[in-house]
């Protein structure tokens, strides 16, 4: 299963009309988790991503297509910390990937 189909999973998303829109959003996913595991832009190109590291790429690729109108839509839409508490959590789950050694 492809990163598109696991974030479209994510979703309940069973249409193809987005999925241009979602492969930006799964690009700057991975980028940010480049850059907070200190590796170099491109990594997981060449490079399979951890279960830890996918899991954070495919939250935060769902948050950006959920939030796309600045709202906090999706699953935690009635509660006002739900953007802080997505990045926590993928934050959380980045940092068992992280390279301290840069």
């Amino acid at each position: 299963m492809t990163l598109l189909e696991k974030v479209k999973a994510n979703l309940i998303l069973e249409h193809s009309e987005d999925d241009a829109l979602l492969q930006n959003y799964i690009t700057a996913a991975t980028a940010y988790a480049e850059g907070y595991q200190h590796i170099s832009s491109g990594w997981y190109v060449e490079n399979a991503m951890s279960p830890t590291t996918e899991l954070a790429v495919i939250m935060l690729s769902s948050h950006f297509y959920e939030s796309r109108d600045g709202s906090t839509a999706g699953f935690f839409a009635d509660n006002v910390q739900a953007g802080q508490q997505v990045w926590n959590t993928v934050n959380s789950l980045l940092r068992f990937d992280r390279r301290w050694n840069v």
